[in-house]
Parts: C-alpha cells; sequence; structure tokens
C-alpha cells in the first residue's frame, strides 16, 4: 500500500475512528482481574494514540510531499547503481550527442494532485552516465497536442524539492501545473515542460545536488541524464536555450548551483529561500568537507569563474532565509550574468509550502521574459517595489510585494 496513496490514507482514518469508538464502547465493559483490566485499556489508548498520530503525520506528509515511499521514510530506499568519477564537467568523457536515443515509456503518476491539469506522467530512468535509477515526472503543456503545435519544440523547467521532499512536490504541494495552465493558455506565461526528477537518492542524506565518486553523481543525474532523457523523448528546446531549473530550500540551493556550475545546460534558475553554503543543510554530502563545500556553493564558483556565465537568476528569501544569500549572489554577479532579488517580509510566513506556492506564477512570468519565449502581459515578471505591505496577505507578501529598501527595517 502507497505512502501517499488513497487507499492508506482512508485505512488510517477507519483505523482511527475505531479506535476512538473502542475506549467508549468496551472501557467498562472488561472482565476480568484488575491487571488485566488495566492492561486492556492501556492497550485501548495506545491504539487510539497511534492511530491518531499515525493519521496527523500522512496528512501532514501528503500536504508537503516530505516522503514519497516507504523506503524514503524508513531509510532504506537507495537509487545509485554506481558512482563513477565523471571528472571536472561530470560526463566520464564521454560524447553524449553520440549517444543512441534513450526512449522511455510513460504511465500516469498516482498521489495528491498528480490527475490535475491534464495530468503527470511518470518514467523509471536508469541515467546512463550518472549510474541513478529513479523515476522522472514530466507535465506537458496545454499546447503540446494543439496541431498547431506540432512542429514545435518547447522550453523546459527541471523543478527540484527541499530535503527531505518528493520528486511530486511542486505538483502536489505547491500545484504548479494547476496555477501556470491557465495562464499558458492565456498566453501569460511561456508554454514549458515541467520535470521533477528524484532527488533523494540515498538513504538518510540530501545529496547536495553533487558529485561525489564512490558515493553519488547527483549532478550529472540531474544535468546531462534527464535533460537528455526529456530531449530524447519529447519536443524539448536543446540546452542550454530553453532551459531553466527551479527550488525551493535544499532545492533552491541546487537549482543556482546547477545553474552556475553548467551554463551550457541551463540559461536560468529560481531559487526560492535558498542557500549558497551547502552546510545550509547539514545532512547534505556535499557539506562534509571544506572541498565538497567550495566546489558545490554557487558564490564560490560564480565568484571565481574564469568567465562570468550567461544565465540569468531570480532569488527570492527572507532575511535569515534566503535573502542574504541571494544578496551575496547579486553582489558577485558580473555582465552577462544577471541577478533579480526579490525580498519577502517576515510577515509573508515561515519556511514552508505556503510561503513558496504563491511564488510559483511570479517566479514563471520571469522565466518566460528571461528565456524571451513569450510575452508577458501587465504586471507581469518583476513583482513591484512599493515601500508599503500595509493590508497584503501573507500570500501577496510571498510573491513579492514588498520593496528591497525594507528589508533593513525587517532584519
Amino acid at each position: 500500500m502507497s505512502l501517499t496513496g488513497t487507499p492508506f490514507l482512508c485505512t488510517l482514518v477507519v483505523l482511527s475512528v475505531v479506535a476512538l469508538a473502542l475506549p467508549l464502547v468496551l472501557w467498562s465493559r472488561l472482565r476480568g482481574p484488575r491487571v488485566l483490566r488495566a492492561a486492556g485499556r492501556t492497550l485501548m489508548l495506545l491504539f487510539a494514540q497511534g492511530a491518531a498520530v499515525a493519521l496527523v503525520f500522512t496528512l501532514v506528509n501528503n500536504a508537503n510531499s516530505l516522503y514519497d515511499t516507504w523506503g524514503d521514510l524508513l531509510g532504506t530506499g537507495d537509487h545509485v547503481r554506481q558512482a563513477a568519477d565523471l571528472g571536472a564537467d561530470g560526463t566520464g568523457g564521454l560524447a553524449l550527442e553520440r549517444l543512441p536515443a534513450m526512449r522511455q515509456s510513460f504511465e500516469p503518476a498516482t498521489g495528491p494532485g498528480m490527475r490535475a491539469a491534464g495530468g503527470v506522467r511518470v518514467t523509471q530512468l536508469k541515467g546512463r552516465v550518472s549510474g541513478v535509477n529513479a523515476e522522472v515526472y514530466v507535465w506537458l503543456p496545454p499546447q503540446y497536442d494543439e496541431p498547431a503545435y506540432r512542429h514545435h519544440r518547447f522550453p523546459v523547467v527541471e523543478l527540484l524539492p527541499g530535503y527531505p521532499g518528493s520528486a511530486k512536490a511542486w505538483f502536489g504541494s505547491l500545484h504548479a501545473h494547476e496555477q501556470l495552465l491557465p495562464l499558458m493558455r492565456e498566453g501569460q506565461v511561456a508554454p514549458f515542460i515541467l520535470v521533477a526528477p528524484r532527488t533523494s537518492l540515498l538513504p538518510g542524506v540530501d545529496t547536495g545536488c553533487a558529485n561525489i565518486p564512490g558515493t553519488v553523481d547527483a549532478d550529472t543525474w540531474l544535468s546531462v541524464d534527464v535533460p537528455r532523457m526529456v530531449m530524447d523523448n519529447f519536443r524539448a528546446e536543446s540546452a542550454p536555450q530553453g532551459w531553466a531549473v527551479a527550488g525551493y530550500s535544499a532545492g533552491a540551493h541546487c537549482a543556482a548551483k546547477l545553474a552556475v556550475a553548467h551554463p551550457d545546460r541551463y540559461r536560468a534558475a529560481v531559487s526560492l529561500s535558498g542557500y549558497n553554503d551547502p552546510i545550509g543543510e547539514r545532512d547534505s554530502l556535499a557539506a562534509q568537507s571544506p572541498a565538497l563545500r567550495a566546489e558545490n556553493n554557487p558564490y564560490v564558483l560564480l565568484r571565481e569563474a574564469s568567465a562570468p556565465p550567461r544565465i540569468a537568476l531570480y532569488l527570492s528569501g527572507q532575511p535569515h532565509d534566503g535573502y542574504e544569500a541571494a544578496v551575496a549572489l547579486e553582489q558577485a554577479a558580473k555582465a552577462p550574468t544577471s541577478v533579480h532579488v526579490v525580498f519577502v517580509p517576515r510577515s509573508a510566513g515561515g519556511h514552508t509550502m505556503a510561503l513558496w506556492r504563491p511564488q510559483v506564477v511570479p517566479a514563471f512570468r520571469w522565466l518566460t521574459e528571461m528565456t524571451g519565449r513569450r510575452p508577458v502581459t501587465a504586471g507581469g515578471a518583476a513583482p513591484p517595489r512599493s515601500p508599503s505591505t500595509a493590508g497584503a496577505t501573507p500570500a501577496e507578501l510571498a510573491s513579492g510585494i514588498a520593496s528591497r529598501a525594507a528589508a533593513g527595517r525587517s532584519r
């Protein structure tokens, strides 16, 4: 029974009702010695508490897409077949353009939100370069199957969750496809293909989207194997033109790092509440040594790049939760690198899905403008920089309705 499936949730609801009813019905009817009656009542209370805790955990897990499978929850899921030393560029010297096309079979994805807005599909991908074997979720824009677009190639955004986090999170918790579908139909947002690969590849640790020989080649999985699979199976634009990566929390760190490290694979990145130093997630494998931290720190990579990368970065954050890291990248950037920083005040809420959900549309409006795919309607890409946030709702604040000048007053 799937951890995030409806049958499991319904089972817990039934068990919780039964656990509540048992003490009401049997408490005074138990017979036998006092010790046995006490033991029976204790077991009923433990059963009721266990059922309630399991139900609450499942509801929270489904709402926040923390653990996708029992293996993720129990720390038994290992999706790495091998982790060779692939060198500085993460390709192991392979001529990627000479590799034969990898044709994949897809099926409808299940779980909260996965059937909305036309439905999300999933495939099990065996990465030929990274040695990772994991699922990848794909959502196609409404224009994809229209006859007028049968020869059109579509831009792509790779979506990364936080840690712990499910690859389904952008669909099941942030409702990205549901928010973007009407805007894509109206031409306000470009018709992006949305791709969400698994990032929880090893039990109990965050890979930090790093290549660590002998342990994991997460960078190559995300920036080589997944994009090649998408381009082999869908009418997707070739990298880097038309390709972007977006993430929140630990996924935000990865998004910025991948774009800065691989301007030949991505043209833009969206980072929501990210950090630069991998130590921002203490369970990250990229935080285990000073050398790894430097190699996977987008600020260090940007500052020490031999030439400024031709990329655009959208970075949002609150004081002490992404904003300072965003400003550091902005200060380190030199043309043609461009950085757009969005200050989100504390009043917008904390480090949760509720903070990031209203940021999806502004971020994709910005991506539309940066990739130049379609004009943005009035009130589009850049959030207004009003000095006042009086009367604004938390959702409006989270989407960027606050000035950066207010940052100094809010710290």
